[in-house]
């Protein structure tokens, strides 16, 4: 029998080693960023095309390369990060595995660029799919400058596989913000498509924090800090009015390293234990500081897990110290029952004067108890004759009961001609011929108003209704750089805009079935909706759309509905195309047969 079992040309075995590592554009910005902050940045530059499918470059002011080195970064398990197996635990760097450029160069065409300090002449080298094309000598500003063009190039199946621009570029932003919050005394710049998307200065953590989330974000923010033998905890907690319905806002980092970890966010989540509305989620920027060989970051290609040596000890420091914050700062109630409030001197009286006055006595020389008062008298006797005429008149019409009985049996036979019924507030049953149908009313609402938005955005030129004031709303450069993207489906859609900044939008017009207080809601909806949806087709953004607004506007459980809006809600559903399910494949409706009622007591 012939031998079969043989080594893999290293091209090959590099593309397999980059189906772990980069997954997607983002992939590729976490590791180009964290190769610069290793390098000792002081200002890093972010360059991004098309989502990162044409282009993504990174420009750093580091140490640079020699040309030796820039030649040998591409080669597999090639590192400056580690040198022996005992490293892997006291790790003080980003990378160590030297495997992400090897990766990247095998699916991708590469330029670098780079030049250290010591010499005249930097070194540019191109790559195509793990082979050089030409190294040169070049002019260079010292640092290094990695571009990574046309990603995937070599693998149609990896490209196929991505979603859309708008989904690719949170992904980005996404990386790139969880790096510059790691490090705010590095300057960040990152341009997509030539538009400037964030300026980042170098500051304090919670001028880098309000620099990426907006000026909003700096009233919300209640600070952490404690030391310990084991940790030391600083960074900030959002106030709970400030909550929200998504997992977003939500950062751990541990020795500047941005991890996940569900062990952790439960321990903050329980320090705000009864101050939640139910289904809340608490904002918090968390940065955590151990020694590094209590901790393996060699568990996961991304790095974003991390096994802890005292993980109990970690849960219960970090939850008392959040509960403590608010507590503190008063965003918690601090009660005390063996305190008697009676003895709580008022804040006036600390500073006001603190001599004794002579209470003054006011005496009435014309009182007499014994004198009559008529008048009162009076007032008595005709107030009891009214409660007494009030008191009798329960009995004074006989008459009533008949009138009574007969209203009573109208109502009787007007519920006879009744069709449908509102259950629970949540189900309207209809009768029909054969039985009845249960019908969920919200998830009909979602059917009905998502087939009227798809013909309103797709067929018909959607209504739009002008503002008599515009509305301005608050949104992070990251936010705002995807309505941008998506600003003309939201104009087919019926909404008008009037200016995008940096950190707002300003919008003059909305669609007819929109009303003014749900603008901010329906777009926050919508932008999270982005995120999880399918690649990018020519309908996408339309169904996403319309998905999201029938959502959002659909009528939820707990709504009372009259005899006409159950009749109305029936009629729309089955006049609806596919009127047996949501727009999120939920059934609709379910039908009961009077054989199956009947079954229902003889078994």
């Amino acid at each position: 029998m012939s031998d079969i079992i043989q080594l893999l040309p290293d091209h090959v075995a590099n593309q397999i080693a980059a189906g772990e590592v980069v997954q997607r554009p983002a992939s590729v910005v976490k590791e180009l960023l964290e190769n610069a902050i290793d390098a000792g940045a002081t200002n890093i530059k972010l360059l991004i095309k098309d989502a990162g499918k044409t282009l993504i470059q990174v420009i750093d002011d580091g140490k640079g390369m020699s040309a030796t080195d820039a030649r040998m970064c591409f080669e597999r398990h090639a590192t400056s990060k580690i040198q022996k197996a005992e490293d892997l635990f006291n790790l003080c760097t980003k990378g160590f595995r030297g495997e992400a450029l090897a990766s990247i160069a095998a699916i991708a065409h590469v330029e670098l660029k780079t030049k250290t300090s010591k010499e005249e002449l930097g070194t540019c080298i191109k790559i195509e799919g793990s082979k050089v094309v030409s190294q040169d000598f070049i002019s260079t500003a010292k640092g290094t400058s990695l571009a990574v063009k046309n990603l995937f190039y070599n693998i149609p199946a990896r490209r196929n596989f991505l979603k859309s621009d708008t989904v690719e570029t949170r992904h980005i932003i996404d990386e790139f913000q969880r790096v510059a919050l790691a490090h705010p005394d590095i300057a960040f710049l990152l341009h997509h498509n030539n538009n400037e998307v964030y300026h980042l200065k170098s500051g304090n953590f919670r001028q880098r924090i309000v620099a990426v989330f907006g000026s909003k974000m700096n009233e919300k923010l209640v600070p952490i800090n404690e030391t310990t033998d084991i940790v030391n905890i600083e960074g900030f907690v959002a106030k709970p009015e400030f909550s929200k319905r998504k997992r977003g806002e939500q950062f751990f980092f541990v020795n500047n390293r941005f991890i996940k970890s569900s062990y952790l966010n439960h321990a903050v989540v329980n320090a705000f234990d009864g101050l939640l509305e139910q289904g809340a989620h608490p904002s918090y920027f968390l940065y955590l500081t151990v020694p590094a060989n209590t901790i393996d970051i060699n568990i996961h290609p991304t790095k974003t897990e991390i096994k802890f040596d005292n993980e109990k000890a970690l849960y219960a420091m970090l939850r008392a110290t959040v509960k403590h914050s608010l507590g503190q700062y008063n965003v918690a109630p601090v009660l005390d029952f063996n305190r008697d409030a009676n003895l709580d001197t008022p804040y006036h009286f600390k500073t006001a004067a603190k001599t004794a006055t002579v209470p003054k006595i006011s005496v009435d020389p014309d009182f007499n108890p014994f004198k009559e008062d008529k008048q009162n008298n009076n007032n008595f006797s005709s107030k009891k004759e009214k409660q007494t005429q009030n008191w009798e008149a329960l009995y004074t019409s006989v008459d009533s009961t008949e009138t009574t009985t007969e209203s009573l049996f109208e109502h009787q036979e007007a519920e006879k001609t009744q069709k449908t019924f509102q259950i629970q507030r949540k189900y309207v049953m209809s009768l029909i011929k054969s039985g009845v149908v249960l019908i969920n009313q919200s998830l009909a609402h979602q059917r009905i108003l998502y087939e009227q938005f798809l013909e309103s955005i797709t067929v018909k030129e959607a209504n739009s209704q002008q503002l008599l004031f515009p509305v301005k709303i608050s949104f992070s450069s990251a936010e705002i750089e995807m309505i941008y993207t998506i600003k003309t489906e939201l104009e087919n859609a019926g909404f008008s805009f009037d200016e995008f900044t940096k950190d707002s939008v300003t919008i003059k017009g909305i669609p007819v079935s929109v009303t003014e207080s749900k603008i901010t809601i329906i777009l926050e909806e919508l932008l999270n909706d982005i995120n999880l949806e399918v690649p990018d087709t020519s309908f996408s953004h339309f169904d996403i759309m319309a998905k999201s607004f029938a959502k959002t506007l659909s009528i939820k459980t707990g709504t009372l509905l009259s005899e006409k809006e159950q009749e109305s809600l029936v009629n729309d559903l089955f006049s609806c195309k596919e009127p047996s399910a949501s727009p999120f494949g939920k059934a609709t409706f379910k039908t009961l047969t009077l054989n199956q009622i009947d079954n229902l007591f003889n078994s």
